[in-house]
């Protein structure tokens, strides 16, 4: 299957309302495919800093767009039971009229627990919660009446009315990068997302050069494939995107719109087909503007002509 190409952008709630709506509006007048938030109880790296939360907010800001597909990378699954998630879903894919990318991963910010009065969950706990959540996620928007009994969620009659206003529901962006939950993604996922700030450069002082971030990308993404097989999926009809964050890697792509497309054909190769980028720290929104004009109307031409 080839996907077609997808561009987007994850801007995080750190900015007054006012501004979160003139970045919104302005992607999507860009041409823009999808714009995103965060979902953590503050933000980890600044927990000071001003923070909103993030489904709230992407209700509202669902609400002053029209076009732009909309969604959360990732939801954190430590912050709310998979029902009350499911109908939080369910409501914003109706504010959209049908623009909901749900993105889910497993969390592990220490702060999205101790500030909520519980103790951080250790790897192993934390992967399995997430796979029974993701079950039980998918199981809720599918179906108008849900009895769930596992090991950590349980939901006896649930009702999910009016239902999702996509069908059979949101498409659900599973962000993996272990075998643990590259079986998830593997099982339930619709896009299969991967972070420039998970599994990649996470150690202080470590920066991934443009070879070494494409061969992480590329293994992990065969791993992929053969989980999907394993439980009878076809692998390529599972969408594969990657969210660049600069500070991981030595790759340059706003450096030009050669290096825009030099980094995207790049990724393609390896099966990416979304991509999506930081908004800039510095607010410094040119290059974004000339890419948006020049390099992406020539890689959709050229996806289109594949």
């Amino acid at each position: 299957m080839n996907h077609e190409l997808r561009f987007g952008f994850l801007t995080v709630q750190n900015a007054p309302w006012p501004t979160m709506i003139d970045r919104w509006r302005y992607l999507e007048g860009l041409g823009f495919d999808s714009v995103w938030l965060a979902d953590h109880f503050v933000n980890p790296n600044e927990p000071k800093q001003p923070w909103f939360e993030g489904w709230t907010l992407l209700a509202a800001l669902a609400a002053q767009t029209t076009r732009i597909r909309v969604g959360t990378l990732t939801t954190n699954n430590s912050l709310r039971h998979p029902a009350l998630l499911a109908r939080q879903a369910l409501t914003v894919d109706h504010i959209s009229a049908g623009r909901l990318e749900v993105g889910i991963g497993a969390g592990g910010a220490p702060y999205d627990h101790t500030m909520l009065g519980g103790e951080v969950w250790k790897p192993p706990e934390r992967v399995r919660r997430f796979d029974e959540a993701v079950l039980l996620l998918d199981l809720l928007l599918r179906n108008p009446e849900t009895t769930y009994e596992g090991h950590y969620y349980q939901v006896r009659e649930a009702l999910m009315y009016p239902g999702p206003a996509q069908h059979p529901r949101p498409p659900l962006t599973v962000c993996a990068h272990g075998p643990s939950t590259l079986r998830t993604a593997a099982r339930y996922a619709d896009t299969w997302n991967m972070s420039g700030t998970l599994g990649l450069g996470r150690r202080a002082g470590i920066m991934r050069s443009a070879e070494g971030m494409l061969a992480e990308v590329r293994q992990r993404s065969r791993r992929l494939d053969a989980y999907a097989i394993r439980y009878g999926r076809d692998p390529t009809s599972i969408r594969r995107s990657f969210v660049f964050v600069a500070r991981t890697t030595t790759e340059q792509p706003w450096a030009s719109t050669d290096a825009f497309q030099d980094f995207v054909g790049r990724y393609r190769q390896v099966g990416i087909s979304e991509f999506i980028f930081h908004w800039p720290r510095d607010g410094v929104t040119a290059g974004i503007e000339h890419v948006a004009s020049t390099a992406i109307p020539t890689l959709r031409s050229r996806s289109m002509n594949v």
